[in-house]
């Protein structure tokens, strides 16, 4: 009886924690639907191709060459959602990408991508959001089947 009085309280605190309703909250926030192609043309006009390659975009020639080219999307067993995409656009500092070396992602603790927030639309954003998203595909969870052991 104790350990599922201690589990329903894990639960119910758990609940309250993830029902943040804040200033912070994301609760409420909602972007309209984009338009994948529009994004794509987003993408190469903003120059995002300089430094990452996508789908079969081709990456710019750019002087100097950068350091490194980060992939985008692809198979992943981890869902992108759309606010995760978002935030990697207008906040890339929130969260590096990992597998690459720290020292071409960022200077200082910060992402060495630059800020574009002041340059792009609110519709390029979420045409390029809604692009970005489109490139990314769910590895879906195939158990390993394992004989019963009795």
């Amino acid at each position: 009886m104790k350990k599922l009085l201690l589990v329903f309280m894990a639960l119910a605190f758990g609940a309250i924690i993830g029902c943040d309703t804040g200033p912070a909250s994301p609760r409420g926030f909602s972007l309209p639907v984009g338009n994948v192609e529009a994004g794509k043309i987003a993408f190469t006009a903003l120059n995002c191709n300089a430094c990452h390659t996508i789908g079969d975009i081709a990456q710019q020639a750019s002087e100097p060459a950068p350091e490194i080219t980060v992939r985008l999307g692809g198979t992943t067993s981890k869902s992108k959602t759309y606010a995760e995409l978002v935030t990697a656009v207008i906040n890339p500092s929130h969260r590096l990408v990992k597998g690459y070396p720290s020292e071409m992602i960022q200077s200082e603790g910060q992402s060495r991508m630059p800020n574009y927030n002041s340059l792009m639309t609110v519709s390029q954003l979420i045409d390029l959001v809604t692009f970005l998203e489109s490139n990314y595909k769910l590895q879906v969870y195939v158990p390993t089947p394992y004989p019963a052991v009795y």
